[in-house]
């Protein structure tokens, strides 16, 4: 590109270095989503829910399947 071009695109270096920003929060958020500790502690929270009657069976049977299918989808996540 040379010096030219990075000269022309210096206008743009705030933008671009949003976007980095922006693309190593999103990273981070989907690391901590699919943790497989993260969604363990989870599943452990729902249980204890249930346990102490703050959910029925049908809600615990719901959210236990999403964070089934979330830790299944965090092992093939890279």
């Amino acid at each position: 590109m040379g010096l030219l071009g990075e000269l022309l695109l210096l206008p743009a270096a705030p933008l671009r270095g949003t976007a980095w920003v922006l693309r190593q929060v999103v990273a981070e958020a989907e690391r901590q989503y699919y943790d497989p500790a993260t969604v363990q502690r989870e599943l452990a929270h729902l249980a204890d829910r249930l346990e102490a009657g703050e959910i029925d069976e049908a809600e615990f049977d719901r959210r236990e399947d999403e964070l089934l299918d979330r830790l299944e989808k965090g092992t093939r996540h890279p």
